[in-house]
């Protein structure tokens, strides 16, 4: 680390220097996420997190101090998530507030902790959970991304980045309608609506009538596809349609980070399925292999092979399986490339193929109880929770000016 430049950029998100977090364990940092708040180093995608972590070790010449908050799932509850998921069920808690509430009593409610808390109990209560407004990150509120200059992005849903000339016309219509200043084609096979703003979103949605693409959420996102064997001579298995049938199973269900998806119709991979969180591959005979923990991001991992199986029933089953197993034990904001190799591919696969904990049926009646509770968030539209839902700002009232005498 001493060879280093002080001006080489650590954090490329933020713009952090090795001097800077340097400077920050010199001004009295004690602990890797004392200097990672300090100067906002692994704050964006948190792929520089290890490297943040050797620099402040080597300032520190080895004196960092362990921070107790590490292990917490969130950092308002000081339980790690095993503890945190025993306490709620224990204690029947139902919403955030009451989390905080029974879990950290006397403290205020820790905004940074309010979007992991919300989507947990999500997983773990399905329709049982009582949805509060303020625990949402904006995204969520207002269901579409937001982008830097304050408009909003809008991504309705092509399953398996399939549509159809009145879908496509629909969105021409609904882009020229409301002055779209731009239309993306994005890498999930979506077609992405930008600049749009706050207050207009409710009648996009509406001319839209499309589902949500679930582009902005810790959740669910896509699948990605190739043409399969019905357009393309290569192709040994329909990948088309078994990207659509996980698309429709699995739509919009939470997660501690977005869970991104790709089905291959042959082992020619134009749908990138080797590095996605999870992958499915066609291959000779019919078969599929089945692969977790890719990533083609910040991080470049190939994922690793689960299981190959005789049956798309079987690929849905897994792939159910192995995403609750992976919301149930990751950490949030831990993606299945970080989660994947941290818990072991070799005991993930005993578990999820080969039930060795006897956990199985409890997964999948799981994911089932997420499935059936599963609602369009566009629906909203046809009845905000809030006057201000959809609005850039409350009105001011401006109190009458009173004459000086």
């Amino acid at each position: 680390m001493a060879e280093l430049d002080d001006g080489a950029q650590v954090c490329n998100c933020n713009g952090v220097s090795k001097k800077a977090l340097v400077d920050a364990v010199k001004g009295g940092c004690t602990t890797v996420s004392g200097a990672m708040d300090a100067t906002r180093a692994g704050k964006g995608c948190g792929s520089c997190k290890l490297l943040v972590k050797q620099v402040v070790e080597w300032a520190a010449d080895g004196a960092v101090e362990e921070d107790p908050a590490a292990s917490y799932y969130v950092p308002g509850i000081p339980l790690d998530k095993p503890s945190l998921m025993g306490a709620i069920r224990k204690l029947g808690l139902r919403s955030v507030s009451q989390v905080f509430a029974a879990l950290a009593p006397g403290s205020a409610e820790d905004a940074k902790s309010k979007m992991g808390l919300a989507s947990l109990l999500k997983m773990m209560l399905a329709d049982q959970y009582i949805d509060e407004r303020d625990a949402r990150f904006i995204n969520d509120r207002v269901h579409a991304n937001i982008q830097r200059d304050g408009t909003f992005s809008v991504v309705p849903q092509m399953k398996g980045g399939v549509t159809s000339v009145q879908q496509l016309r629909r969105i021409a219509d609904v882009a020229e309608k409301h002055n779209v200043p731009l239309i993306k084609l994005t890498g999930g096979q979506r077609i992405d609506l930008l600049g749009i703003p706050k207050e207009d979103l409710p009648q996009v949605w509406a001319d839209l009538d499309m589902p949500s693409g679930y582009a902005y959420g810790k959740s669910f996102r896509t699948v990605k596809t190739c043409v399969g064997k019905d357009f393309c001579r290569y192709g040994t298995g329909d990948s088309t349609k078994l990207g659509i049938e996980i698309e429709s199973r699995f739509q919009g269900i939470e997660s501690p980070a977005k869970l991104k998806l790709a089905v291959s119709g042959c082992p020619r991979n134009c749908a990138e399925s080797l590095v996605k969180d999870v992958g499915v591959v066609a291959v000779e005979g019919g078969r599929w292999e089945l692969y977790v923990g890719g990533a083609a991001g910040a991080h470049i991992r190939k994922g690793d092979l689960l299981a190959t199986v005789d049956d798309p029933e079987e690929v849905k089953l897994l792939t159910g399986r192995f995403m609750q197993y992976y919301r149930e034990q990751a950490n949030w904001l831990e993606r299945t490339y970080a989660f994947v190799p941290r818990v072991g591919i070799e005991h993930i696969r005993s578990v999820i193929v080969e039930d060795s904990e006897g956990i199985a049926e409890r997964l999948d009646a799981a994911m089932q109880a997420s499935v059936d509770s599963y609602m369009d968030p566009w629906s909203e539209r046809d009845d905000p929770l809030t006057p201000g839902q959809f609005r850039t700002s409350l009105p001011l009232t401006v109190p009458p000016q009173v004459p000086v005498r």
